[in-house]
């Protein structure tokens, strides 16, 4: 998955191994004082986390990266 907008990311609520349901809410992006939630496309298992809590992202950074079940 990557950024849809730049910003900093707020803590992560999953780790490398966590199985994600579809639309579960993965990581917050902050952008201009409002919050905007990341939320897994499909179900399936969190490979890598590509961002920590407090980074800075840019458009179309990659955040995370999901496996199929």
């Amino acid at each position: 998955m990557r950024a849809t907008l730049a910003g900093l990311t707020v803590p992560v609520a999953f780790t490398a191994g966590d199985e994600v349901a579809e639309g579960a809410a993965l990581l917050t992006i902050e952008a201009m004082k409002m919050q905007n939630e990341v939320r897994a496309p499909r179900p399936g298992r969190v490979v890598e986390i590509a961002v920590a809590a407090g980074s800075a992202v840019a458009t179309g950074a990659p955040l995370l990266t999901i496996d199929d079940r």
